[in-house]
Parts: C-alpha cells; sequence; structure tokens
C-alpha cells in the first residue's frame, strides 16, 4: 500500500527541509560574518559563533511549523510549482518578520539583520529547488509506474469519464485506476483501458482484500440516493475517499461550504471580495491608484480636451449609463469620441468599422483608450474599480443574461476601467462568451496581486485597442 511509503517519505522531507534551513542559515553566517562584510559595522556582528549557531534550535523547527501552516507538506501530485513557490516566500516572509520582532522585543541590536536578509534570499532560493528537484523525481517515479496509487471509481457517469481522462493525461501524477463499479453499465465494458468490473455491491469483497489506495465516488445524479451507504462502506475499511460530483458544470471549481450548527452549506460561487477586509483592502487600493493616475494623465486629459472642442461641437465629456455592482445603475464618463447624436439612436447600437458618427481624434482616443481617462472620477465616486469586468448597457445587460450562461455573475463586483479579460485581447468587437469567461476566472480568483498583474499587463496590452472603431 502506498500509504506505508508517503509515510516515511514525509518523515524524510520534513528532515531534507530541516537540512536545508540549517545550510542557508550557516551560509549566510558565513557569508555575511566570516567573509568580511561586518567589517564595515564594527558595532555589530561582535556576537560570538556560538550565539548564532544557538538561533538554530529555534529557527529550524518554527520554519517547519510554518512550512506546515502553509500547505508545504500537502501531495505533490496536484500541487503546482508556482503554487508551492508562493507558499515558500509566504512562509519565509513571515519567520523572516517573526524574527525581527522577536530580536526587537528581546532588543537584541548586536544579532546581525544583514545576516538574516541572506538567509531569507537563500533559504527561498534553495527550498525551491530542492523541491522542484524532488518532484522532478517524483514526476519520473510515477510515469515509470513506480509508488502509484490504486484507485477504484464507484458508479458510471460523466464525471467518470472525465476524471479517467485527467489521470491518463497526467501520468506525473502517479494515479492507477483500477476499474470501475456500476449497477447499470454490463461488466467487461471499456473506458480508456479502464474496465466495468463489477455491481457496487461487490465493494463489500473487494475493500477487505486492503488492495487499494482511494476510492472515487463517481456516481450520476440518479444514484446520489446510495451515497450514504457507499460512504460508510468505504470507512468502515479505512480507504481514504473521494466524492467526484456530477455537477460540476453547475457548481465552479471553487465553492466553499459554511457551517450552519453542524449542517454543512455549499455555496454555488466563493466571491473573495464578498469578503469585507478584502474589498475594503481593494477600495484603498483604488482610491489612491486614482488619484496618482489622474496627477499623471492630466497633461493627456487636458491635451484631449482642447482637441475635442476643436474638432467638433459638444460636449467634452460623454454620460452613458452603465449596470455595475449588484445591478445598480450609474453614470459611467467617456471623453466624447462622436458625433452628438439622440439617446435613442445610440444606445441600442454598438460602434462598427469605420463608423461615421466617430470624430477623427475620437477615432485615435478610442484606438488608444485615452476616451476610457474620465472613469478614474467614476472610481474615485466607487462607482468602478481599477480592475473588473468592463460594465455594459442595460439594454445589452438584459440580452446577455438571457443568451450567456452566468453572465449577471459579473455584476457581483465593481465594474473595472480595466480587467483579466482586456489584456487577454478580448475588447471591443470580440467574443462576449469568452470575455465572460475571463470575468468569471477573476472574480473566483481574485488577489491583489492578481489586479497589480493586471494592471501591469494593462500598460503593454490594454492601451492599444486593435479592436475598438
Amino acid at each position: 500500500m502506498i500509504n506505508d511509503n508517503q509515510k516515511y517519505f514525509d518523515r524524510m522531507h520534513v528532515l531534507i527541509d530541516a537540512l536545508v534551513l540549517a545550510l542557508s542559515y550557516v551560509l549566510s553566517w558565513y557569508c555575511y560574518v566570516r567573509l568580511g562584510v561586518m567589517n564595515n559595522h564594527p558595532e555589530r556582528g561582535i556576537l560570538p559563533p556560538a550565539t548564532y549557531m544557538m538561533a538554530l534550535l529555534y529557527i529550524v523547527p518554527g520554519y517547519l511549523l510554518l512550512y506546515y501552516a502553509f500547505n508545504l507538506y500537502a501531495s505533490k501530485r496536484f500541487q503546482g510549482r508556482r503554487l508551492e513557490f508562493a507558499n515558500i516566500l509566504k512562509a519565509n516572509t513571515v519567520g523572516f518578520l517573526v524574527w525581527l520582532a522577536s530580536l526587537y522585543m528581546v532588543r537584541q541590536v548586536h544579532f546581525s539583520r544583514g545576516m538574516l536578509c541572506i538567509f531569507f534570499v537563500l533559504n527561498v532560493t534553495l527550498e525551491t529547488i530542492v523541491r522542484n528537484l524532488i518532484h522532478y523525481i517524483l514526476s519520473n517515479m510515477w510515469k515509470h509506474g513506480r509508488n502509484q496509487k490504486q484507485i477504484l471509481m464507484v458508479g458510471y457517469s460523466r464525471a467518470t469519464e472525465e476524471y479517467i481522462d485527467r489521470i491518463i493525461a497526467n501520468p506525473e501524477w502517479g494515479y492507477l485506476v483500477r476499474g470501475i463499479l456500476d449497477d447499470h453499465v454490463k461488466a467487461g465494458t471499456m473506458y480508456r483501458g479502464v474496465k466495468v468490473l463489477g455491481r457496487i455491491n461487490n465493494l463489500s469483497v473487494i475493500l477487505p482484500e486492503n488492495k487499494l489506495d482511494e476510492i472515487a465516488i463517481t456516481l450520476g445524479l440518479n444514484e446520489y440516493f446510495r451515497l450514504e451507504e457507499i460512504v460508510a462502506m468505504c470507512e468502515k475499511s479505512g480507504v481514504h475517499t473521494q466524492f467526484v460530483p456530477d455537477y460540476h458544470n453547475i457548481i465552479p471549481t471553487k465553492p466553499y461550504t459554511e457551517d450552519l450548527q453542524g449542517l454543512p452549506v455549499i455555496n454555488i460561487r466563493y466571491v473573495p471580495l464578498s469578503n469585507t477586509f478584502n474589498a475594503m483592502l481593494k477600495r484603498i487600493v483604488d482610491i489612491f491608484g486614482a488619484f496618482v493616475a489622474i496627477i499623471l494623465f492630466s497633461p493627456v486629459m487636458l491635451f484631449s480636451c482642447i482637441m475635442i472642442k476643436l474638432t467638433s461641437p459638444g460636449p467634452l465629456i460623454y454620460r452613458q449609463t452603465r449596470v455595475g455592482l449588484h445591478n445598480k445603475p450609474f453614470e459611467m464618463y467617456k471623453f466624447r469620441s462622436m458625433e452628438v447624436q439622440t439617446e435613442e439612436k445610440e444606445k441600442k447600437a454598438w460602434t462598427v468599422k469605420n463608423d461615421p458618427r466617430v470624430t477623427g481624434f475620437g477615432k485615435f482616443m478610442r484606438h488608444t483608450s485615452i476616451d476610457e481617462l474620465p472613469q478614474l472620477f467614476n472610481i474615485l465616486k466607487g462607482d468602478m474599480s481599477l480592475v473588473g469586468p468592463r460594465p455594459e448597457r442595460p439594454f445589452f445587460v438584459e440580452k446577455f443574461r438571457e443568451e450567456i450562461p452566468r453572465y449577471m455573475v459579473k455584476h457581483q463586483v465593481r465594474p473595472g476601467l480595466t480587467g483579466w479579460a482586456q489584456v487577454n485581447g478580448y475588447r471591443g468587437d470580440t467574443s462576449i462568451r469568452k470575455r465572460i469567461d475571463c470575468d468569471l476566472y477573476y472574480i473566483e480568483n481574485w488577489t491583489l496581486g492578481l489586479d497589480f498583474k493586471i494592471l501591469f499587463l494593462t500598460f503593454f496590452k490594454g492601451f492599444v485597442n486593435k479592436n475598438a472603431y
């Protein structure tokens, strides 16, 4: 059974991390203290080597606890390398800050802070290299059929086939599907080399043999009444059990549960910005970013105002009703880029290529997104955010909500000046469905880091819009 191997591997992994921590620390001390770096700071680094080495008694177990807290000992079969690196960085950052705070609290002024900075960089680097090496070794082992997890699937459904598809496509995960049990599909039926072995009741014979590492329950929707019986049977045998729902096309990949006095409640969609702290943090960044952007782009906006007045009669700012947070309408500001027209004429049509209503300077503004700059004031008002799904006119919202599944989910967050869809090329006359897919990804995976990434990419991909007419 793989569980025996996993137990020894976990212990070995902790030992390797402890050695990497100790090596990183000793190398940091040697580089900073013994190689003369401290000579420029005679008032520091006067502690004896034994004092520095004694700190290892706190650093090694402390960092190992942090690694555990940041899921660095979770199974490597599914954990991505970027996620693992992010967790290494987080754990080391917390450790570094705690270490500095501890030195301050005990008023230890002679312990080298510079050495700790070197330790931070060196440990993150070495830990990342070692873990990538371990991942490479394990992936090769799993690909060649060693130390694989033996899985039996209970129930034949769409989820069964998709699960098998993913296992076959990713041999580095180290999974081997031994077969399927189902009451409605004939024994001997094959799907991509995986055979239906018999009926679900055969579990009572198979489980006592103790040759399986996991059971994956993949019942069809019409058989969920058997779920309690199957789970009880699996848990009685002590085999780890997974449940792969057959309604994943309804529920997204990141639902979350709440405990209602012992009753689990599944929330269909997790929206990080529904958290008050996250929303407040994003709002602070929006206000600060909008102020800075208004100052930086004020010469561009002044030049645009002059050119609009010189090239066509009418107001400088064009106000248009858009649908925002919680489906509430608001007035969105843009520099006027078209000839003045009646509201009834413009509200039901998008701009098309070579549209005669667009002014000469307006075409330039649309192509470079300068016409969007007044929305910085929408951000200050709280109607919009720097980053989020682009808001749409009420007429099109009513149209798309009937045509595109999950379209209205985008209104669970503030609309944005730029967004994930825009930096991926879905602006102007592009696929609405793909745009919504990008919006949903952003809504479900929001982090402040993702916002900064989108703002960064906007400078290279988002301003010039080849699809703007």
